[in-house]
C-alpha cells in the first residue's frame, strides 16, 4: 500500500468540494475495498462544521453492499471546508482508521473505508464511519460537566487505550504516526501553529482574567512552558503508547451501555498518557468537582492501568498530571472552532494552574 495513498487502484484524486460527493462517486471510491458494492443513491440527512467537514448520509446501497456489511447509515468525514489548513490532521485521521483501528481493538468507531492523498498535488484525507446517531447514545460537549461515576469509567477506558498500545510493536512499523509534542511534529506546536491568530487570542481581556498572573502579564511564556515540556518528554525514554491526543468531552460518545468511545483521531499520536489523562480530567468537571476528587482519579488511572502490567508510581503520574497542564491551557487559549465554548475549557484549565502553582514548575 502506497503511503502517498490509501488504495493504490484509485485513479482520480478524492474530492475536495461536496461537489464531488455523489452515489456515483461513493460507489467507485468503496470498489477499491468492496468491488460488487453499489450505493445506487445517497441523502445527506445532517452536517457538522468545524476545522473539517463531517456528513450523515442515508444510503441506498445493492445487496453485495450490504452482505459486505456496510451499513445503511454513515457518516463521511474529510476536508471539504476549501481551507487546506486542516488537510494534514484529516490525511492522519484516515491512516489512523486505515491502518490502525482495522488492526487493534481500540475505543474508536466502526470504520467501513478510509482512504488518503498525501503528494505534491495536495492532501486529502476521507474516512466513513458508521452513523453513531442510530445506536442512541449520547455526543459529548465540552462545557458540559460528567459525573464522577461517569469519570471514573471513562478514566479507566483511557487506561484500556493505553494500557493495551504500551509499549505495541505495531506503533513503531506506523512509520506515519508521529510522537507527542516531538520537534518534528510541528502540529503539536499549537503556539507557532496558530502564530497568525495569537495577537488577537493574546489580547482579549476575557483570555487575559482568566489566565495565571504570570501568563497574563507575558503569555508567551505559555509556549516557554510548553517548549520546556517538550524537553522533558523528549529526554524520557519510558514506553510510549497509543494518546487520542485530543481527548476532550466534545471528541467522545457515550455508548447506551454507559462506555465510551472517541471520535477525531486528527492528531492520534504514540506518547505518553498524561496527554490524554489531564486533558479528559481537567476538561470534563467543574473545578469544584475536579478539586474534590482529582488525586483519587489519578490513583484509579494508576490501578487501572497495572491490570494491563504497567506499574505507575503515584508521585511520578501526579507530577506529570500537573505538568500537562500547560497542554490544556494552549489547546483552549488558541482555540477557534465555532462549536466548543473554549472560555469554560479555558478556565478550568487556568484554575487547575493556579492550584496546582504551574508557575513555579515551569520556573516563572
Amino acid at each position: 500500500m502506497s503511503m502517498s495513498r490509501g488504495h493504490d487502484s484509485r485513479t482520480q484524486r478524492l474530492p475536495l468540494t461536496y461537489e464531488g460527493v455523489n452515489a456515483e462517486w461513493l460507489t467507485s471510491v468503496l470498489q477499491a475495498q468492496y468491488p460488487k458494492a453499489v450505493v445506487r443513491g445517497m441523502e445527506m440527512t445532517g452536517q457538522v462544521f468545524g476545522h473539517t467537514s463531517k456528513a450523515r448520509y442515508a444510503l441506498d446501497l445493492n445487496d453485495a453492499a450490504i452482505e459486505a456489511g456496510i451499513p445503511a447509515n454513515v457518516c463521511l468525514k474529510a476536508n471539504w471546508t476549501g481551507d487546506p489548513l486542516s488537510s494534514n490532521v484529516c490525511v492522519n485521521e484516515a491512516r489512523f482508521y486505515g491502518l490502525l483501528r482495522a488492526k487493534l481493538d481500540l475505543p474508536a468507531p466502526n470504520c467501513f473505508f478510509a482512504d488518503w492523498d498525501d503528494d505534491a498535488e495536495g492532501m486529502q484525507g476521507l474516512v466513513m464511519l458508521e452513523d453513531l446517531v442510530h445506536l442512541g447514545g449520547l455526543f459529548g460537549t465540552s462545557g458540559q460537566p460528567i459525573t464522577f461515576d461517569d469519570m471514573t469509567a471513562s478514566i479507566g477506558q483511557l487506561a484500556y487505550l493505553h494500557g493495551s498500545t504500551w509499549d505495541l510493536p505495531e506503533l513503531h512499523k506506523q512509520t506515519w504516526l508521529e510522537t507527542a509534542v516531538a520537534p518534528e511534529t510541528t502540529t503539536d506546536d499549537y503556539w507557532d501553529l496558530m502564530k497568525d491568530y495569537l495577537p488577537i487570542h493574546n489580547a482579549r481581556e476575557t483570555h487575559l482574567r482568566l489566565l495565571p498572573k504570570w501568563a497574563a502579564e507575558n503569555p508567551d511564556r505559555l509556549h516557554q512552558a510548553f517548549l520546556q515540556l517538550r524537553a522533558e518528554e523528549m529526554a524520557d525514554t519510558s514506553p510510549l503508547c497509543l494518546v487520542h491526543g485530543d481527548a476532550h468531552l466534545g471528541n467522545s460518545y457515550r455508548c447506551p451501555d454507559g462506555s465510551r468511545i472517541w471520535l477525531d483521531w486528527q492528531i492520534v499520536r504514540k506518547g505518553r498518557p498524561w496527554r490524554d489523562v489531564h486533558y479528559f480530567l481537567v476538561g470534563s468537571l467543574t473545578v469544584e468537582q475536579r478539586r474534590e476528587a482529582e488525586r483519587d482519579l489519578v490513583r484509579h488511572y494508576c490501578n487501572e492501568i497495572a491490570k494491563y502490567g504497567v506499574e505507575m508510581e503515584f508521585e511520578k503520574a501526579w507530577l506529570d498530571y500537573r505538568r500537562w497542564l500547560v497542554w490544556g491551557i494552549i489547546a483552549w487559549h488558541t482555540n477557534t472552532n465555532p462549536n466548543e465554548n473554549t472560555l469554560i475549557s479555558l478556565e478550568r484549565f487556568c484554575e487547575a494552574a493556579k492550584d496546582h502553582d504551574l508557575g513555579s514548575l515551569y520556573g516563572f
